[in-house]
């Protein structure tokens, strides 16, 4: 039967055999019967060769995270189940070729044999081989064969009436062997109750991103592509005529975000996005989007460097290159969603901060929350309205009038008698060059003016545990939803989780409530704990407790759990 966290399935193969689609299909066929489902992904640099896996939970509650234990593997090729090595268990359903995998790897879980390329060459084509693995795992699950196999034919029903059936067919040889396997074996799988949800939709955070930054008013992107960011793009992209929005690959980063700027400056409602290589060639437009005061929205999603790094894998490492990139100093806002909803909301709200103050915000991602897929409610599009600040400019305007809160009236060519000018170098009210010390002072307070207002809109951050906790768990971003059920696998009632979304500028009043906890663990997937570092740099409260993870990979329900009972119990 299904574990109260639901059931865990990997499927695992080579690049280019196909395993997008074994999980698309796997995601419309358990959302079709009424069940939670998560999905996410890790893959290696290359087009074909090289192995790859999907993971894919399934639940009657929501699921959030990546769990490692597994209740079946569907293996594709050869070496696939030394690629998922431990993951697999005595009790892990391994389902494969009878010629991929060795005795030994055969002898770690429960082997059922499928002649998969058999199947797929009598049907005609290799292609069949990924529906008929669908099949297999449906069969194993006592899924209901005929509701899936009509759902089947529907997804591929626009290539033909032959290749759609065809494909119903493959699953249907694949149902039968796995439905008979389950049966000889007597195993207990099956799939969980339907969550009884309707009217839930399945995205991924690349598309989340790309839908807030549209809901956000964007109507120019302009990018270089480059791993995991260029999801963003390619979606923003394939909506461009039907919403209008103009969209530009450009030649590198550098044009990319001097684009952007110029959109930006011209009335319109720019995005870049990049991942942290291309984000070190854009460091000389963000100073200059700080000294002309242009908004800016730039989505970073992070992977491992330094340098290539590891370039389709995860990583929380670029938080301080995103805090202090730039020569000079000026404001900056830095965002960071935790779950594929806030991508969505906090990505539509950077627009409006950007035009409202006046400052580049950057929202930070990263490959696990990009690539992984959940159903969700939709998006709610009520009580947002896209804010343009920009005035309409008289004879005497004054780009950057000195004003009490930082933020001067900003003009758009073209829209009044006012002269709009942007330059580099320091200036005057006027926006006219200038090297006078005290025009210049004034002009960096005037600036970080804005900071104070900002700081003033900062949420606080997001908790969840007992009133009075013993330990604080202190998290960012894509480590929330782990830290979540890590809490609850734990079964550790005093922790709370205290978890930021709004990096910086952090919450008032954050050093007062931090030092109410008796212990404080960070837990971030990095290398040294870079929020951990910022708060300690901004409320003189050092987090000397940290979990951390800087392998490529997200962490798992399971070894976070091992690590928050080791800190609890210290």
């Amino acid at each position: 039967m299904a574990k109260n966290h639901g059931l865990s399935i990997a499927i695992c193969g080579q690049a280019g055999q196909g395993i997008k689609t074994v999980e698309g299909l796997l995601q419309l066929l358990f959302h079709r019967a009424g069940l939670h489902v998560f999905t996410t992904k890790e893959y290696m640099s290359r087009i074909r060769g090289g192995m790859n896996s999907t993971t894919v939970r399934v639940s009657s509650r929501p699921v959030r995270a990546l769990r490692a234990g597994l209740d079946v593997a569907l293996i594709l090729d050869r070496g696939g189940a030394d690629h998922l090595g431990e993951r697999i268990s005595p009790e892990t359903v391994v389902a494969g070729e009878e010629d991929d995998l060795t005795p030994e790897e055969k002898g770690r879980g429960v082997f059922l044999a499928v002649p998969w390329r058999a199947i797929a060459k009598e049907l005609g084509g290799s292609f069949y081989l990924n529906t008929a693995a669908a099949g297999v795992l449906a069969g194993l699950l006592a899924a209901d064969r005929e509701a899936m196999a009509s759902a089947v034919a529907e997804k591929f029903s626009a290539k033909g009436e032959e290749v759609a059936g065809k494909n119903r067919e493959a699953f249907g040889r694949g149902f039968d062997a796995g439905e008979r396997f389950r049966k000889d074996r007597d195993l207990e799988l099956s799939l969980p109750s339907p969550a009884g949800e309707a009217g839930k939709v399945i995205f991924n955070g690349a598309e989340a991103v790309a839908l807030g930054a549209l809901a956000g008013g964007c109507n120019f992107l302009s990018f270089y592509p480059m791993s995991p960011a260029t999801g963003v793009g390619v979606f923003i992209a394939g909506q461009a005529g039907e919403l209008g929005v103009e969209v530009e690959q450009a030649e590198d980063e550098i044009a990319a975000a001097n684009m952007a700027l110029g959109a930006w400056y011209a009335g319109g409602r720019g995005l870049v996005t990049t991942s942290g290589g291309g984000f070190a060639l854009m460091v000389e437009s963000l100073s200059l989007a700080g000294v002309t005061e242009t908004p800016l929205v730039i989505h970073l999603g992070q992977r491992p460097g330094p340098g290539t790094g590891l370039p389709t894998r995860t990583e929380q490492g670029d938080l301080l290159f995103t805090l202090f990139a730039g020569h000079g100093d000026f404001p900056r806002i830095i965002l960071a969603p935790g779950s594929v909803e806030e991508a969505f909301y906090l990505t539509r709200e950077a627009f409006n901060l950007a035009d409202r103050f006046q400052v580049p915000v950057i929202v930070l991602t990263d490959q696990y929350l990009l690539d992984s897929y959940r159903d969700l409610a939709p998006f709610d599009l009520s009580g947002f309205e896209v804010e343009n600040s920009f005035v309409e400019t008289g004879p005497d305007y004054r780009r950057y009038a000195l004003t009490e809160d930082g933020i001067s009236p900003r003009g758009i060519p073209g829209r009044g008698e006012g002269l709009v000018r942007a330059d580099s170098d320091e200036h005057d009210e006027y926006g006219r060059i200038t090297e006078d010390a005290a025009v210049r002072a004034a002009m960096v307070e005037k600036r970080f003016r804005k900071l104070a207002e900002i700081e003033k809109e900062v949420p606080e951050p997001e908790y969840s545990g007992p009133e009075n906790c013993r330990t604080l768990i202190i998290g960012w971003g894509s480590t929330r939803e782990a830290v979540r059920e890590a809490l609850e696998e734990a079964g550790l009632e005093s922790a709370g989780h205290l978890h930021f979304s709004r990096l910086f500028p952090l919450p008032p009043g954050l050093k007062d409530r931090l030092e109410k906890a008796e212990r404080l663990v960070a837990v971030e997937n990095n290398a040294t704990g870079q929020f951990a570092d910022l708060i300690e740099l901004r409320t003189g409260v050092k987090i000397e407790r940290r979990i951390l993870k800087a392998d490529g990979g997200p962490f798992t329900v399971e070894e976070l759990a091992e690590s928050l009972k080791k800190e609890a119990a210290r």
